[in-house]
């Protein structure tokens, strides 16, 4: 992992965290004046300066790999270095690795939880880079995450460790295949071909189950049925939009743990047929499955 910021702040938590070992100290990157909230303070001024040893080390993780799949970055478009500097980082490694594939997680922001008051601004930028320079983006946001925190798991002050745990396990979750055995493997070029109909049609939405707090373990084992409904069900969008209002275009089911591939496949007819008015007809058969053997912990 790559670490980026234009202040040195939140970097120096880190580092002094619980986690702050499980990172090379080569891989903080950090300016320090910060960029204010501003897109392009971090696209054009302050982030342009620090992006080449950015890049410096981005080519050295390269460097170090058998077999680059692609990259995976984590941002909130609402401020100011994630999204203006995180763009500017999106479009420079596509200039030099365009056969890789590019995925984001990009935190949207949302009217009910708002930081700041230029948020739609930096949105607005960053989305129109993201059309053009990422190949699949996962769209979260905190308020869907406060729900799913305060309904789901019943955390009345849900602070900001619990929101990213959901965000991480779902974001394990999209690679499990790529770092497990499985019967039925995926990976993120896989996902791209299957999920998006035309190039620029690549902002998904992420749905998780069983939805456990940290610390918590799940205490039954559910079936491949529940977890069917629960994952698609909107209280478990990681994005706070109702799916029953639109239609699904495609959709991927990536289940973890020992069951049969015949069952989900079986679940996966199930819900296309019952629900056939929430999916497109002219793209048929549009839910790919993926079967990963090891459980998440």
């Amino acid at each position: 992992a790559i670490l980026m910021d234009l202040e040195p702040g939140t970097m120096d938590s880190v580092r002094a965290g619980p986690f702050g070992q499980l990172f090379r100290p080569d891989n903080f990157v950090f300016g320090q004046t910060g960029a204010g909230n501003n897109w392009a303070k971090g696209h054009y001024t302050e982030g342009a300066e620090l992006i080449d040893s950015v890049l410096d080390v981005v080519r050295k993780e390269a460097e170090g790999c058998d077999c680059l799949q692609g990259f995976q970055i984590t941002h909130s478009l609402g401020g100011g270095t994630g999204s203006g500097m995180g763009t500017l980082l999106i479009s420079k490694i596509r200039e030099e690795y365009p056969d890789r594939i590019m995925a984001t997680f990009s935190v949207m922001p949302s009217p009910k939880v708002s930081d700041t008051v230029v948020e739609p601004y930096n949105a607005t930028l960053s989305v129109h880079q993201l059309v053009e320079n990422a190949d699949e983006v996962m769209c979260i946001d905190n308020e869907a995450l406060y729900d799913i925190c305060f309904r789901t798991l019943k955390l009345t002050t849900p602070t900001y460790g619990d929101l990213n745990h959901l965000v991480s396990a779902a974001l394990s979750g999209i690679t499990c295949c790529l770092r497990f055995p499985g019967q039925l493997n995926s990976d993120l070029r896989k996902l791209a071909v299957n999920l998006i109909p035309f190039p620029r049609l690549h902002f998904f939405m992420t749905g998780f189950a069983p939805l456990t707090s940290r610390g918590s373990q799940q205490y039954r084992a559910l079936t491949v049925p529940e977890l069917t409904q629960q994952m698609f069900d909107a209280k478990n969008m990681m994005c706070a939009s109702d799916p029953r209002h639109g239609r699904y275009l495609t959709a991927s089911a990536m289940f973890r743990g020992r069951m049969s591939s015949k069952e989900v496949d079986e679940q996966m007819l199930n819900v296309q047929n019952k629900n056939s008015s929430y999916f497109v007809e002219w793209i048929p058969n549009n839910i790919k499955s993926s079967i990963c053997d090891i459980p998440p912990k």
